[in-house]
C-alpha cells in the first residue's frame, strides 16, 4: 500500500459539507476516483428517490452521501490510529496500513447505485452492489484503472470488503454493519435534507466510544447511550422518512409506469411501433454493458417520462403525468383479517375503468430494502458489542431497556394503493356512484374493514 502514501497531495483539498463542516481528502488516489465520470455520475442520483415528493428539500445526491462515508472512515482511521495502533501481529489493534483500503471502500460502496435506486433494481433486475463491484474490477474503468496504481489486486480488495470477504473485519464492520459510516451519514444527512429532526444523534461522541478489537469493532460501555441514541434515531427514521405512505405511493407509480414502458416496447404491434427509447432498450432486452448503465441517471428518466406524458398509450401518459405532477395513488393498511377483501377492493377499482394491474399494488414496507435492529434474528447482523472495564463484551439490547424494548420487532405496515379518485363523489358520473361508495364501504380511518353485513 506504500504507492498510496507515495501519492499525498501537497495541500489538502477541502469539500465544504453541510453534515460535516469540511470532507478533507490529502491523497490523489483519493481525488482522483472521486474525479471519474463513473463518481460524478452520483451526483445526477438523488439518495432518497420519491422522498422528494414527500420532503421537498430531499434533493441531496448520492455523491455528497459516498463523501460523507470517505469523511467518517477517514476520521475513524485517525482515532484508531491515534489511540490504538497495533504494536504485534493479531493483537487486536488498529493496522493503519489498512486506510488505504478502507477509504477507497468508502468513497466508492455506492458507486453502481442507479436512477431511483430500488425501483429501477426491481424493473430491470439490476443489483448495484454487483455492479459497483463491477465497475471497481472491470480493467475497462477509469475508477480500476486509478485504484491499479496502488497495486494489481488492489481493486479486487476494495471491492472484497463491500461484498465482506476481505480479511480484516475490522475494515467490513467499518463500512457495513450495524453502527458503520455509511449509515451514520446517511442518517445525518437525510435527517437535514428532509428538514427532520429524527436521525440527529451524537456522531462525535459514537466515533469516540468506538474501538478496534479482534474480529471487528466493539464500543466502550461508556458510551452506551450515545449508541443507544443512534438506534433510536435509525428506527424513527425508517417510521418517519423511508416509509412514508407518500414516497412508497410515488415508487409504486414509478414502478408501474416503469414496467408499462417495458410492456410496450415488448409488444410493439399492439400499442406503438415506433416506441424505442434508446437509453433503455437496453434494460428492456435483458442485455446491457456498463457503459449502458453509466449512461442513465434521474435525469435521463425524466426525459423520458416528459415524452411519455404524450403517448398514444393512455395508461402510460397517464401514470407518466402522475409521477411527473406529484399525484401520488391514496393507500390504506390491512392486515391477515382483511387481507382476503383485496381481490374484491381490485375488482371495484377494475369496474370504474381503472387497470387494476397498474392501478393497485400492495407494499409490505416490512421488506423495503431498509433494516431494523434485530439482534434475535437467526441471521443477524455483525452485533452491536459493549466492552466492560474487565475486558468482557455484552451486547447492547442486554444492558439497554430502551434498545431491548424495540429489538426483534418488526416496524412498518402493509398497505393498499388504488387511484385517489375511488374516495372522490362522482356525482357527474352516476353510473359509476355506486361502485364508489360500495368501495368507499370498505375504507375507514386508512385502514381496511370489513362491511357490517
Amino acid at each position: 500500500m506504500n504507492h498510496f502514501y507515495d501519492e499525498k497531495l501537497r495541500r489538502e483539498k477541502v469539500f465544504r459539507d453541510p453534515i460535516h463542516g469540511q470532507i478533507i481528502v490529502d491523497n490523489q488516489i483519493i481525488m482522483d476516483l472521486i474525479n471519474t465520470l463513473e463518481f460524478q455520475r452520483l451526483r445526477r442520483i438523488k439518495q432518497l428517490g420519491t422522498s422528494s415528493f414527500t420532503f421537498h428539500g430531499a434533493e441531496h445526491s448520492r455523491f455528497g452521501h459516498c463523501l460523507g462515508v470517505y469523511e467518517i472512515t477517514r476520521q475513524m482511521c485517525n482515532y484508531f490510529q491515534r489511540n490504538y495502533p497495533s504494536k504485534s501481529a493479531g493483537d487486536g489493534l488498529w493496522n493503519d496500513e489498512e486506510r488505504p483500503v478502507a477509504l477507497c471502500a468508502a468513497l466508492l460502496h455506492d458507486l453502481g447505485h442507479g436512477p431511483y435506486s430500488h425501483t429501477f433494481e426491481h424493473i430491470f433486475h439490476t443489483n448495484h452492489e454487483q455492479i459497483t463491484r463491477q465497475l471497481i474490477t472491470d480493467s475497462s474503468t477509469n475508477i480500476n484503472k486509478i485504484l491499479r496504481r496502488v497495486s494489481p489486486d488492489f481493486p479486487h480488495q476494495v471491492a472484497s470488503v463491500i461484498d465482506h470477504t476481505y480479511h480484516n473485519p475490522q475494515v467490513v464492520q467499518m463500512i457495513s454493519s450495524q453502527v458503520d459510516a455509511d449509515r451514520m451519514d446517511y442518517l445525518q444527512r437525510d435527517a437535514y435534507y428532509t428538514g427532520t429532526n429524527y436521525g440527529k444523534f451524537d456522531l462525535d461522541r459514537v466515533l469516540h466510544v468506538m474501538r478496534p478489537v479482534k474480529g471487528g469493532i466493539a464500543f466502550e460501555i461508556s458510551g452506551m447511550h450515545a449508541v443507544e441514541d443512534y438506534i433510536i434515531s435509525r428506527l424513527q427514521m425508517y417510521l418517519q422518512v423511508y416509509f412514508h405512505p407518500v414516497s412508497r405511493s410515488m415508487e409504486v407509480i414509478l414502478d408501474h409506469l416503469l414496467m408499462r414502458a417495458k410492456y410496450i416496447y415488448q409488444h410493439p404491434n399492439d400499442f406503438e411501433p415506433d416506441f424505442t427509447p434508446h437509453m433503455l432498450m437496453p434494460f428492456f432486452n435483458n442485455h446491457f454493458n456498463l457503459n449502458d448503465y453509466l449512461a442513465l441517471d434521474d435525469g435521463v428518466l425524466t426525459t423520458y417520462f416528459i415524452h411519455w406524458t404524450h403517448s398514444r398509450d393512455d395508461i402510460l401518459s397517464d401514470l407518466a403525468s402522475r409521477f411527473l405532477n406529484r399525484r401520488p395513488f391514496k393507500s390504506v393498511i390491512y392486515d391477515k383479517n382483511t387481507q382476503e377483501l383485496l381481490p374484491t377492493l381490485r375488482n371495484l377499482i377494475q369496474t370504474a375503468g381503472f387497470n387494476s394491474q397498474y392501478y393497485t399494488a400492495v407494499n409490505d414496507s416490512f421488506k423495503l430494502p431498509y433494516d431494523t435492529y434485530h439482534p434475535q434474528d437467526s441471521n443477524a447482523q455483525t452485533q452491536i458489542e459493549l466492552l466492560q472495564p474487565n475486558g468482557d463484551f455484552i451486547e447492547l439490547s442486554q444492558v439497554s431497556t430502551l434498545v431491548a424494548s424495540v429489538s426483534g420487532r418488526e416496524a412498518g405496515d402493509q398497505r393498499f394503493f388504488f387511484p385517489k379518485e375511488m374516495l372522490e363523489s362522482r356525482d357527474n358520473i352516476e353510473i359509476f356512484e355506486p361502485i364508489y361508495e360500495e368501495f368507499q364501504s370498505y375504507i375507514k380511518n386508512n385502514h381496511i374493514i370489513k362491511p357490517k353485513e
